[in-house]
């Protein structure tokens, strides 16, 4: 997914959680919703010297999955045997074959600066995702669209910051949940609508900090809420 595309999604996704546009650069919703998500990092074709994306930098040598693939029909990845008399002999040898391959993208398409994505769709800057489409800087999430910067997280639309919980839509900062709609900053709850700064409470609407409240007395909070998340 090209920078534009991905600013187009995380529009929707601004447009459906906050009810605003989006003004953040890619770079800034990366700093200020992305900070803390295990994402894949820029590395560098070992056979090309072109930029490529690995979940982990620490091997030496890397290889994209399309360069390995290419590698391996042109010459092939088995080499004649020799004579072996150590453990250095052979570890020396592994070396010369022993690359880590980097952005395994399967069954997927529009893919871009990501690492192990399978069967997924519009995808930018994400890690160990699968079936998901329309979504940007997020890890190990599942059947899911239109999420920015979420964690082990499924069957959820809509979503910023959205961590360990599913079936959730059109809300930011939600760990450890589920059933959470149009709601900000909920930690171990359970099907709530239009509620923000709450934790272990179930089947609630209006509340703030676990508060009740008048449907009027919340939608003008939640509108200073709004801008608090979003200022500068």
């Amino acid at each position: 997914m090209k920078n534009k595309q991905a600013l187009e999604v995380s529009n929707k996704v601004f447009l459906n959680v906050f009810g605003k546009n989006n003004h953040y650069k890619l770079e800034q919703i990366l700093s200020k919703f992305a900070f803390d998500i295990k994402l894949p990092q820029k590395v560098y074709d070992s056979m090309t010297g072109k930029e490529t994306w690995a979940e982990s930098v620490n091997p030496n040598k890397f290889i994209t999955q399309g360069n390995m693939e290419l590698y391996e029909k042109q010459h092939g990845w088995m080499i004649k045997k020799r004579e072996v008399n150590n453990l250095d002999d052979i570890l020396k040898l592994w070396k010369k074959v022993n690359f880590t391959t980097t952005e395994r993208i399967y069954d997927s398409e529009n893919v871009s600066k990501s690492d192990t994505i399978y069967k997924s769709e519009n995808v930018y800057r994400s890690l160990d995702c699968r079936e998901c489409k329309n979504i940007l800087f997020s890890d190990g999430c599942a059947n899911s669209e239109f999420i920015i910067a979420c964690q082990r997280t499924s069957t959820s639309n809509f979503c910023i910051r959205v961590d360990d919980s599913g079936n959730c839509i059109n809300s930011y900062n939600v760990i450890c949940s589920s059933q959470i709609s149009n709601s900000f900053f909920i930690q171990d709850c359970k099907n709530l609508d239009e509620c923000m700064f709450c934790s272990h409470i179930s089947d609630k609407k209006y509340c703030i900090s676990n508060m009740q409240f008048e449907k009027e007395e919340y939608y003008q909070i939640k509108k200073e809420i709004i801008n608090w998340i979003l200022s500068s």
